[in-house]
């Protein structure tokens, strides 16, 4: 947490928080987390900090740390879209995009629609973030809510109203979308720190909390992959534009 970031440059980035139980309190201890891609495709914490609930002073105050230590603006945030987060994130790093996390977008609308409707649904949903492009998927966020506006208009609602910062992951290099379209990065990271929390009982202290969390996060760094494609992180930092996945325009000061 006292690193200096100004060497190192976090193109996408993904934030998330586990609640662990604190056998010494009542209220759950939230640790939020932030890791994110370099620009050689390397997945890599960035950082942790704890909070007593995923808060928008909370994230502020974790974002503003890195500012402060030398982080750059990334260009794409993943994050799940009940976060403070996002409004910490367009306080500190406002030119930052913004992508919502389709596993819990998806678990957020299943839970909105009765036991019989959700598989149906779900293949409605799943048809939205595998089509071949933005356009496609557009028409399928169309077609979904014909199907099932009349009745369960809620439903419906927490797709429309998050549409473009849940389709902004298509405006990158195809071979990343699957990278970018859910916070699984972080995810897969947490059922581990979720079962060792679950065979000590909770942490003794907030303090045992973080470190356990921290020792966790870093012993799963070793096995991270880079991301698919990883020559593509820089041309994004760059500012290449992608169309439907592919390279389009290349930018001036690499082409030279």
């Amino acid at each position: 947490m006292d690193r200096d970031l100004s060497a190192t440059d976090y193109v996408y980035v993904w934030a998330d928080g586990i609640h662990l139980r604190i056998r010494l309190e009542e209220a759950k201890a939230a640790v939020l987390v932030v890791m994110g891609v370099r620009a050689d495709g390397t997945k890599e914490l960035i950082a942790l900090a704890d909070g007593y609930r995923e808060s928008t002073e909370a994230w502020a105050g974790l974002l503003r740390d890195c500012a402060r230590r030398g982080m750059r603006a990334p260009v794409l945030a993943v994050g799940d879209g009940a976060l403070g987060f996002w409004k910490a994130l367009a306080e500190v790093f406002p030119d930052t995009r913004e992508q919502r996390c389709w596993v819990h977008k998806t678990a957020n609308v299943l839970d909105s629609l009765p036991k019989s409707a959700q598989p149906a649904a779900k293949r409605a949903i799943q048809d939205i973030y595998n089509a071949e492009n933005k356009e496609q998927a557009r028409n399928a966020v169309a077609i979904f809510a014909k199907q099932y506006n009349a009745k369960y208009p809620k439903a419906v609602k927490k797709i429309v109203d998050d549409e473009d910062e849940l389709l902004a992951f298509y405006d990158f290099p195809a071979e990343h979308w699957i990278h970018l379209r859910t916070t699984n990065p972080i995810e897969s990271t947490f059922a581990t720190v979720r079962l060792r929390t679950k065979v000590t009982k909770g942490a003794g202290s907030r303090a045992a909390g973080l470190a356990m969390v921290f020792k966790l996060v870093e012993s799963a760094q070793a096995r991270w992959r880079a991301v698919n494609a990883p020559h593509l992180v820089a041309l994004v930092r760059a500012g290449a534009r992608f169309d439907r996945g592919h390279l389009v325009e290349r930018p001036e000061t690499l082409s030279a």
